[in-house]
């Protein structure tokens, strides 16, 4: 089970200015109310895609059955894919599985490397076709795109479709698994045409949002995360994000003390910093998730207001040495949401050495989990010292229950964050231009226009050039 704690986030702990109080709590009370039911009336209606993921028992079936199909014959995983299609993937696997998995040997893996290939950069591309060299035999690509047109990843397959044909001839198509629309689109249709199998990326489920979809089970299901138990902990978070009293309800109580801190006490910053390397990616996933929700120009009627929540990652103990200086004494413009584990998936112990230097007696047969739990404590206490707010997300275990929860809590939290702020929190229009104009670079038909249009911002003027 995982819990939020937030009071450090209060007005008790940081002071009136920089903290949550009681007048906060009564201005915010009925809006918060207004969308949490505007928010479960879209859930019971069958509106909101992702809140029927953690139950939906077809999904996990299929996936199963096709990594049984493959897990024993699959040395390696390639996982094109690039932003929701591939982030949900690496926070799984980081999160759930040991640091060193690729190291391992493929008999104490008990599962296939795993590669995610979330970019087009030519040096990490290459490397990866470089390792796999003869293994290219016994690796499956597991494409994901709902349309199958998003460059990155459409150049991605044309990559590793012909390495696999050259390789093994007519029999490539078996080595190629696409998760899409099962409907329509350049990807559904390829894969009809080639013959791949087909897992579904569900239409009313954004990418964002898609991790507990095929689009992340299915390389957890293939390196041996256990999908049913990340789908009970995201279908328990459902179960308690239903709760009408908002002090007794994490996702309220997230997004509460999140809405507050950016409007009412300017601090539009939100820093997730995990204490534990394993969560570390669960940061990134939640950056995607916070940043293309919440940053809109324009609210449901249309008006400009130009909102949004800008995420930060850091790494506890690491960044302590780097990012609190600026956290404690720069502009007071941040919260920080802590990721702590009461209980990790290894230990160490500090051996009894160096009896003879006073000054490291006390790290002497000390755990290091108890070293970083009092590194994040620490901290936390010096933000507050500094009236910096933060709240704290535990993790009882990271084990997939927790990560499911944790998950799913978040997904929640966004959408509340949207009904107050009164914006669609689903779609991402800004993200549009961006692939029309790769596209018009790239000389793709239709783009001339903007090709055009881009001239002038990209022309260059050796009066800015030094």
């Amino acid at each position: 089970m995982i819990q939020l704690l937030w009071k450090n986030a209060t007005a008790e702990v940081v002071g009136n200015q920089h903290g949550i109080s009681q007048a906060d709590l009564e201005a915010v009370h009925d809006p918060l109310v207004a969308a949490h039911r505007a928010v479960l009336d879209q859930v019971e209606s069958g509106r909101l895609g992702y809140a029927k993921l953690p139950t939906r028992g077809d999904y996990a079936r299929q996936v199963k059955e096709l990594a049984a199909r493959y897990k024993d014959n699959t040395t390696d995983l390639v996982v094109l894919g690039i932003g929701g299609s591939a982030l949900g993937s690496l926070a799984l696997q980081s999160a759930l599985n040991p640091s060193t998995y690729n190291l391992l040997s493929d008999a104490k893996r008990g599962g296939p490397r795993l590669f995610v290939l979330d970019n087009v950069d030519p040096a990490l591309v290459a490397d990866v076709i470089n390792l796999l060299g003869r293994r290219l035999r016994t690796t499956l690509v597991n494409v994901i795109s709902k349309g199958g047109e998003t460059a990155e990843t459409a150049s991605q397959l044309m990559i590793f479709r012909e390495l696999m044909r050259k390789r093994l001839g007519d029999g490539f198509a078996g080595r190629i698994v696409a998760t899409t629309d099962l409907v329509k689109g350049a990807l559904h249709d390829i894969a009809k045409a080639d013959g791949y199998p087909m897992l579904e990326v569900p239409s009313d489920v954004g990418g964002r949002f898609s991790v507990l979809s095929p689009v992340g089970l299915f390389s957890a299901a293939m390196c041996g995360i256990d999908i049913d138990q990340l789908l009970a902990g995201a279908a328990a978070m459902k179960q308690r994000t239903e709760i009408h009293h908002w002090h007794q309800n994490p996702a309220a109580v997230l997004a509460m003390v999140l809405f507050l801190a950016a409007t009412a006490k300017a601090k539009p910053l939100h820093v997730m910093m995990p204490y534990s390397n394993r969560l570390y990616l669960l940061a990134d996933w939640y950056r995607q998730l916070w940043a293309e929700s919440l940053g809109k120009r324009v609210n449901r009627q249309g008006r400009e207001v130009f909102v949004g929540a800008t995420p930060i990652k850091a790494l506890g103990a690491t960044d302590q040495h780097s990012q609190v200086q600026l956290y404690r004494e720069g502009p007071n413009d941040k919260v920080v949401i802590f990721l702590e584990a009461t209980k990790h998936p290894q230990e160490v112990r500090v051996p009894d050495v160096f009896a003879d230097a006073p000054g490291l007696s006390y790290l002497r047969r000390a755990k290091l989990s108890k070293l970083l739990a009092a590194e994040k404590q620490a901290t936390e206490y010096a933000l507050a010292v500094s009236q910096r707010p933060s709240l704290t997300v535990r993790f009882e275990q990271i084990v997939p229950f927790t990560v499911g929860e944790f998950i799913y809590l978040w997904e929640f939290a966004a959408s509340l964050m949207g009904e107050l702020w009164g914006i669609n929190a689903y779609d991402q229009p800004a993200v549009e231009l961006g692939k029309q104009a790769t596209f018009a670079l790239m000389g793709r038909e239709g783009y001339d226009d903007v090709a055009k249009e881009m001239k002038g911002v990209l022309r260059q003027d050796k009066n800015y050039v030094v």
